[in-house]
């Protein structure tokens, strides 16, 4: 199953770099705050310093590289939480070639949602003995909505999960912890506000598309721009109004994304059984909680932008990195692994089988 999960992996990166044109993706790395602050526009910035002049192939080469980041960040986590042995080969095999996972990064390729993760991942990684691991943890959330505002539902939920199971669930709080915490959360969602509120681009698109032709080696291969530089300019309001008008039309596919949820049984039964393992009563509770508030996050989010297909496998993985911090925190007992039998062996091939969600819309 690994094996043809990674075939897949370069063969649709291969598919992407020769047939996909990244016009969304290329305009995030070249818009940057020479007008001003805009929101989005951090990435491009932190490029204009060293390269004034972006080519299209650099997405490829820039989410490439994050991806396989990605990719390296996660292997060493998974051996770090469960290991790689016999035991734990079934888990591996459904999280590492599951849709909403590595295939499904690739399809979004040049978006920011690996961002994301990807500093969950560090998370999941570096020691948590300080306050100092909450103050990384904070920092990284107000770059990461800098980066992408949506990130504020996207991984910034799961994140602050992650921090709270790491730091305070394993040491007794104290007033500074506490305040300091809460003082980084306001911090984050100051942010996220001034993102919302301040973030539309502040020169005319008639003065930005000259100044992107400096930045772009060939803006004219992209598709209309004038559609694409919307979202830098369109006010939240109008994309709830978009998402509602769509949603008769999406409502028909929301059983596609509960069945490809329902494919990952053994996982979704494991992690289960992991927050049943655990040796607190308080941290079984307060994990429930935690992963009803990311999933409220995903709900929010549904309702702001309908990029379904995209939520629904960011949702997936904020799911796979919560069930590894759940495996960091002290138990009573061992979880059973799932079991190499023929029916997970089935529901396995399928989730091999399938290339990824999509963004808008599955497959």
């Amino acid at each position: 199953m690994i094996a043809v999960d990674i075939a897949i992996m370069i063969g649709f990166f291969v598919y992407k770099t020769l047939y996909y044109v990244p016009t969304v993706p290329y305009l995030h790395l070249i818009i940057d705050y020479h007008f001003g602050f805009a929101k989005r526009a951090l990435v491009g910035t932190l490029l204009s310093f060293v390269l004034p002049v972006v080519p299209v192939w650099f997405v490829f080469v820039l989410g490439g590289a994050i991806w396989l980041l990605a990719v390296a960040l996660f292997l060493k986590l998974f051996k770090k939480a469960f290991g790689f042995d016999a035991t734990t080969a079934p888990l591996f095999a459904f999280v590492f070639g599951s849709p909403f996972f590595f295939k499904n990064f690739i399809q979004t390729v040049g978006y920011f949602d690996i961002y994301g993760c990807v500093f969950a991942l560090i998370m999941l990684l570096i020691p948590a003995r300080s306050f100092a691991y909450v103050a990384i943890g904070g920092l990284g959330c107000v770059f990461l909505v800098l980066i992408h505002h949506l990130h504020m539902l996207l991984y910034v939920p799961v994140i602050g999960v992650i921090v709270t199971m790491r730091y305070y669930f394993v040491r007794e709080l104290t007033a500074f912890s506490v305040s300091a915490g809460i003082f980084l959360a306001l911090a984050i969602a100051g942010t996220f506000i001034m993102v919302v509120l301040y973030g539309a681009m502040p020169a005319s698109m008639a003065q930005l598309i000259p100044y992107l032709r400096e930045r772009a080696a060939d803006l004219d291969a992209l598709a209309p721009l004038e559609q694409a530089l919307d979202i830098w300019y369109r006010p939240i309001e109008n994309d709830i109004q978009r998402t509602w008008n769509v949603l008769p039309n999406n409502l028909p596919r929301f059983p596609i994304y509960a069945a490809l949820i329902a494919l990952h049984w053994p996982v979704i039964r494991f992690f289960k059984q992991l927050i049943l393992a655990l040796a607190s009563p308080w941290h079984r509770r307060l994990t429930v909680v935690g992963i009803v508030a990311v999933s409220l996050g995903y709900v929010v989010i549904g309702a702001v932008v309908f990029d379904y297909a995209r939520w629904v496998s960011d949702w997936g993985v904020c799911m796979i990195l919560m069930m590894h911090a759940v495996k960091m925190l002290p138990a009573r007992e061992m979880a059973p692994p799932i079991v190499d039998d023929k029916r997970n062996r089935t529901l396995g091939w399928i989730v091999t089988a399938i290339p990824r969600v999509g963004i808008t819309k599955p497959f």
